[in-house]
């Protein structure tokens, strides 16, 4: 762009400027970005945000109950549709409150812009009632924030907060804005006429680095794709790439937590998830595989298990749109920083175009072994006719609905949330939403809010825990209020059942402080808040009370009583490498006092 150019731009920005308050532009630019929904809490530091937004037709604002459940329910709606979640609280505590759901969001790379309040610019600094230093505190877990000193400033840096949020590796942002910038006028800029000067996130993929990824990926006998979360944040067309990408090659994948849905779980290819609660196969194949190409995934300690054997034989190729990523924890042989859909687009014409072949003899050889795992059949348990057992309880949710296509699953943090995500058999991305990186309890019933909110006419379940379901329960009175019918769906043993396992497994069986000695009566609970509430107890009951938490078209608390002392496996203890595993002892193995499996 030459120089008149930019004048040109710069008199033409200048005349479609318009005058008004702080506040009027904060919702005029969330028109302008397409947003539709904000997730909030009002407070006196943002009052005149909120009498903007009582002007305005075709923003829906959504009272959340708990800044916390406002963040999560922004996440659950970005993670949902692609789109970035908003965010409207008030200062201190307000923002305070935020901070979890925003590390959350940073940790597994959701797009979020959150706006607070701040105290006058005046009275900044001297502990004025509800001040806090909000820039300061989420420093560490956003991906950018901004104070806004200046209302000449605003318009630019909201819209700026939008491409942070939205572009690169995406994350959330905090713009802190004063109650005096709210009321002051000035100019309003569109965001056509602003472009940051240094934030440049790097998209295409280096071509040359193309050419040599495929030509690893031609030469190997034992690959394995691993898939991340960047994938689903790159949108669909990456998903369908890979999917193209794995016909070509007939080559095996795994997935981290984040990443389940990128490829369909029926698929042939499929090994299951990978990690401390991975399948067998899927880590064993991680294990001996000598050649790994590690698609938007970030080496998180939860898939690689010891580090220093982690795939330890095998040629590692990762590719991430975060140059930071590369060899931050694992030493690779071949990076590629770009966004997914670019990278694998050029992987699928350059593998069509030089007409390349894998090895054939080397590849049925490898399946031939992948089979010999899958045998083992590592995700298998006990049932029971007399109990429900958490595993059937997924499967028959999960066979029960498995015809729609419409499903969307929430998770809390535990069991129940390595139990779905081993067993709900997700073949769409953007349909599985539960806290990876940071492990938040809470997270999934707000979440469920946010994705019904943007999935009106779907099927969303929260796959919840007793204990983890109660940090957040509140938000319930938004489901009704907003007439969402999300179905929380408990999967009650009484304990926090991954704190129970551990000590049991590594600790001697010292139930320190693990067992919930008061739990509420969810079902009277749920008609406290004026909603639906279920109880299954017996597996003969199971299916028939399933199919009536989806027929019924409110917000439905499903109490389903679980064995309290069935463990999840299998499961890589800290520390250990991916072939050392822990199987149930109903699979063959039996545990000793120190955790280790004897086969």
């Amino acid at each position: 762009m030459d120089k008149d150019d930019t004048l040109t731009k710069a008199a033409q920005a200048a005349e479609s400027a318009q005058t008004m308050t702080g506040a009027q532009m904060v919702i005029r630019a969330l028109k302008d970005q397409g947003v539709t929904h904000i997730f909030g809490y009002p407070g006196g530091a943002v009052l005149p945000i909120y009498d903007a937004l009582f002007k305005v037709e075709g923003i829906t604002h959504v009272l959340v109950r708990h800044e916390q459940g406002a963040v999560h329910a922004a996440e659950g709606y970005a993670r949902s549709t692609g789109k970035p979640g908003v965010v409207l609280v008030t200062s201190g505590p307000g923002a305070t409150n935020a901070v979890t759901g925003l590390t959350d969001a940073l940790m597994d790379s959701i797009p979020l812009v959150v706006l607070t309040g701040q105290v006058p610019t005046h009275l900044i600094g001297t502990d004025a009632f509800q001040e806090c230093d909000t820039v300061g505190i989420t420093r560490p877990c956003t991906k950018h924030n901004w104070l806004v000193k200046n209302v000449g400033d605003l318009s630019r840096i909201l819209h700026e907060a939008f491409e942070i949020a939205t572009t690169g590796r995406p994350g959330p942002v905090v713009v802190d804005i004063p109650k005096d910038v709210q009321f002051q006028s000035g100019s309003y800029m569109g965001p056509q006429s602003i472009h940051h000067r240094t934030y440049r996130p790097k998209t295409d993929p280096d071509l040359s680095s193309i050419v040599k990824a495929v030509e690893m990926m031609a030469a190997a006998k034992k690959p394995v794709f691993y898939t991340g979360g960047g994938l689903i944040n790159s949108g669909p067309e990456a998903s369908a790439l890979l999917r193209e990408l794995v016909d070509l090659t007939g080559f095996p994948v795994t997935s981290t937590l984040m990443g389940l849905g990128a490829f369909p779980a029926a698929r042939p290819e499929w090994l299951g998830m990978l990690g401390m609660h991975g399948t067998w196969e899927a880590n064993h194949v991680m294990h001996d595989c000598d050649l790994m190409i590690c698609l938007g995934a970030r080496f998180d300690d939860r898939c690689t298990g010891k580090v220093s054997s982690f795939s330890p034989n095998s040629k590692k190729i990762h590719l991430d749109i975060d140059a930071s990523q590369i060899n931050k924890i694992v030493r690779v042989d071949l990076p590629i920083v770009a966004d997914a859909t670019k990278a694998l687009r050029e992987m699928v014409r350059f593998w069509k175009n030089q007409k390349h072949k894998v090895q054939s003899a080397a590849l049925k050889e490898w399946w031939a072994q992948i089979d010999q795992w899958r045998g083992k059949k590592s995700l298998s348990y006990r049932n029971s006719d007399s109990i429900i057992k958490p595993q059937y309880a997924i499967d028959r949710l999960y066979e029960l609905t498995k015809h729609r296509s419409d499903v969307f699953v929430t998770t809390e943090v535990g069991q129940h949330q390595m139990w779905a995500a081993q067993r709900f058999h997700f073949q769409e991305p953007n349909h599985w939403m539960t806290s990876g990186g940071l492990g938040t309890m809470g997270y999934g019933l707000p979440a469920a809010v946010g994705a019904q909110i943007a999935h009106p006419d779907a099927l969303v379940i929260d796959i919840a825990g007793e204990a983890s379901v109660q940090m957040t329960m509140q938000e319930m009175s938004t489901a009704i209020q907003y007439d969402l019918p999300i179905k929380i769906f408990i999967l009650n043993n009484e304990y926090m059942g991954m704190v129970r396992q551990w000590q049991e497994i590594l600790h001697g069986k010292r139930y320190s402080h693990s067992y919930s000695e008061a739990l509420p009566d969810f079902v009277k609970m749920a008609d406290a808040f004026g909603c639906v509430g279920l109880r299954a107890e017996k597996p003969s009951e199971l299916d028939d009370k399933i199919r009536e938490m989806i027929a019924v078209k409110r917000p439905v608390l499903f109490d389903c009583r679980v064995d309290p002392a069935e463990n999840c496996y299998p499961m890589i203890p800290s520390g250990a490498a991916h072939n050392e595993m822990l199987l149930s002892p109903d699979d063959g193995g039996e545990i000793s006092e120190a955790g280790k499996m004897l086969v």
